[in-house]
């Protein structure tokens, strides 16, 4: 099964990207008459990326560094947390304040009581800001302390040049992110299977106290492009439209970013199609690994790779597993014993770890 709290040992992608492919290329220039992929060419946005979801490694950027507003894109921050409560069926009363919330709205009135699930239901789908707000409220008692939170939570996920000020996205002074912080919010909202299930929905419905909300996706892409699991759209006059967007094929995910876009959809259409035409997903061996075990109530234990790399498809790679001779027993199952190496060429290009697929138990004596 693969482990999606392991990250792989990859070397740099995009380096064995640009080591390949000529740098025109991922300019933007067309592609060449012997297959290879064109790149995507000229784009909208003022920022954007594209990343492979599985290694996190960039595939294409256009001044992703650069800190922007970014919009009610803010919300997968909001129902990430939201989703890592693990506390769906959680209640709230929605308060005279929360029922006018400014903005796009899912339709809460006073006096009903919703569920977590709904709230977070009617913020990736409708994008609903009386929803975000809520989901704060509950979490954290208000919105400002939910901030803190979020500010946390981007922290572990590597945002460094991301601040929160909203759970709903609408502007603040100081509320920005880059592309490339966004696309690592986007990769742990994909992985995340409760928050990832709802933004690929494409139509809900949810209970606000005796009454029914009917919802329905923004997300055009989930319609208009083979392989979207959505995500989040997002505009202000201020941020411009912002869009995060999944898309998986053959085993790949990428994951999509721009902000300030005004034909974001096509823009997301352009770099997947040049991600998904660039990488694929390589299969390993199909059987197991077998490791050895001193000490334990199993003499040997299966070790199996979570993940398979994404690489070029003009790439030829050699396949080559390290095991230790041995382990001793206690040993917990989902731990790092080994890895695969992939080679092209005689240079390494990507790592990826072993794991053991059950617990080994020490001999009681």
């Amino acid at each position: 099964m693969r482990s999606k709290k392991l990250h792989s040992l990859c070397l740099p992608l995009a380096a064995v990207l640009l080591l390949l492919l000529s740098s025109a290329a991922l300019a933007g220039a067309a592609g060449s008459a012997d297959g290879t992929a064109q790149a995507p060419g000229a784009l909208s946005a003022k920022s954007a990326v594209l990343m492979a979801a599985d290694t996190g490694e960039v595939l294409f950027e256009k001044d992703a560094r650069t800190p922007r507003p970014m919009a009610s894109t803010t919300k997968l921050m909001t129902a990430l947390i939201a989703c890592e409560a693990n506390t769906p069926d959680r209640t709230i009363r929605v308060t005279d304040e929360l029922s006018k919330t400014e903005g796009t709205c899912m339709g809460l009135k006073e006096g009903e009581t919703v569920t977590l699930q709904a709230l977070v239901t009617g913020a990736m789908l409708a994008s609903g800001n009386d929803a975000a707000n809520a989901i704060a409220v509950m979490l954290s008692g208000s919105p400002g302390t939910f901030a803190n939170k979020m500010n946390v939570r981007a922290r572990q996920l590597g945002m460094d040049d991301t601040h929160f000020v909203t759970p709903s996205g609408l502007d603040a002074d100081g509320h920005e992110a880059t592309a490339y912080d966004m696309a690592l919010l986007g990769r742990a909202a994909a992985e995340n299977q409760a928050l990832a299930s709802i933004c690929a929905t494409k139509s809900a419905k949810v209970s606000a106290g005796e009454r029914t909300i009917y919802l329905s996706n923004h997300n055009r892409l989930l319609r208009e492009y083979p392989g979207c699991a959505g995500l989040k759209t997002g505009y202000t006059k201020k941020a411009g439209r912002c869009l995060v967007t999944a898309a998986r094929r053959k085993g790949v995910t990428l994951v999509c970013v721009t902000l300030s876009a005004p034909n974001d959809w096509a823009d997301h259409k352009k770099l997947l199609d040049y991600g998904f035409a660039q990488m694929e997903n390589r299969a390993g061996k199909s059987e197991d690994y077998t490791l050895a075990v001193v000490g334990g109530d199993s003499e040997t234990v299966t070790l199996e790779c979570p993940q398979t790399p994404i690489l070029p498809n003009n790439v030829t790679a050699e396949c080559v597993p390290l095991l230790r001779p041995f382990e001793y027993a206690p040993i917990a199952k989902g731990r790092i014993a080994g890895e695969v190496r992939y080679y092209s060429n005689g240079e390494l290009i990507c790592s990826l770890p072993l794991i053991t697929t059950r617990e080994v138990r020490g001999k009681r004596t």
